[in-house]
């Protein structure tokens, strides 16, 4: 499923780019998840502060607060791979659209004509670069990460705590509850507290895991014969 934010301060312009993004899911054959927002600093807030996840963002750039523009630079540190629409009556933002990567430039003077060409490129790129993904779902956050980020999850308590290449991110479920959603032969359990990634794995030497990132994780003893195998196993099939 896409996760797709639209923030315009007319609300009018906002149900309009909706009904036109619905459309356009509906055209591809996507699913998608749509949040609006009339306050650019309630986006902003939600991204930088919250960790909302989106792949794609529809902007339009001047606005009260913090501008289109502004957005763009400020999120880019936490969403590095989203696709940004700005949508703006200035045709002279679109050079400096082009400096920020910006997906796609729409003048608010052909927006029937632009806009549905431009979500539906969007879509279809999204989908082709999407690999797996792993969802953290709570009431106040949503989080997406790439399996191919994931360099091992441990129990933390109540926890599960997922290491990437971005950080530490934590879900309230059992380490067999987050394996079993995997469902992905690149996860092994190395030790009954701890999950490693293969496609990180550099090197099995001491009864310990050495991992892309310089870390070294601890193999039980118990588990370091299947793991050998296992890891053998899928380096043969995938390297």
């Amino acid at each position: 499923m896409l996760h797709i934010a639209i923030c315009d301060d007319d609300k009018a312009a906002v149900e309009s780019h909706k009904n036109i993004t619905e459309n356009c899911l509906k055209n591809c054959g996507s699913m998608g998840k749509i949040e609006t927002y009339v306050n650019s600093d309630n986006l902003l807030y939600d991204i930088t502060e919250d960790k909302f996840f989106f792949d794609l963002i529809l902007l339009d750039i001047e606005m009260p607060g913090s501008t289109g523009m502004e957005i763009a630079e400020k999120i880019k540190p936490c969403l590095p791979d989203v696709k940004i629409i700005f949508i703006t009556s200035h045709i002279e933002y679109a050079i400096d659209a082009f400096e920020l990567s910006i997906f796609r430039y729409v003048p608010k003077t052909d927006i029937a004509g632009r806009l549905p060409a431009a979500i539906q490129d969007a879509i279809k790129l999204i989908a082709l670069a999407d690999g797996k993904t792993y969802t953290i779902q709570t009431n106040s956050r949503l989080e997406k990460i790439p399996y191919r980020e994931i360099y091992h999850i441990n129990r933390d308590g109540k926890n599960a705590s997922i290491t990437t290449t971005g950080g530490m991110s934590k879900v309230r479920k059992s380490l067999q509850q987050v394996y079993s959603e995997l469902g992905s032969d690149e996860f092994i359990f190395i030790d009954r507290g701890c999950i490693a990634n293969m496609i990180h794995i550099m090197q099995v030497k001491d009864g310990m895991a050495v991992l892309k990132n310089g870390e070294a994780l601890p193999i039980s003893r118990s588990h370091l014969q299947e793991v050998k195998e296992q890891i053998n196993h899928y380096w043969g099939m995938h390297i």
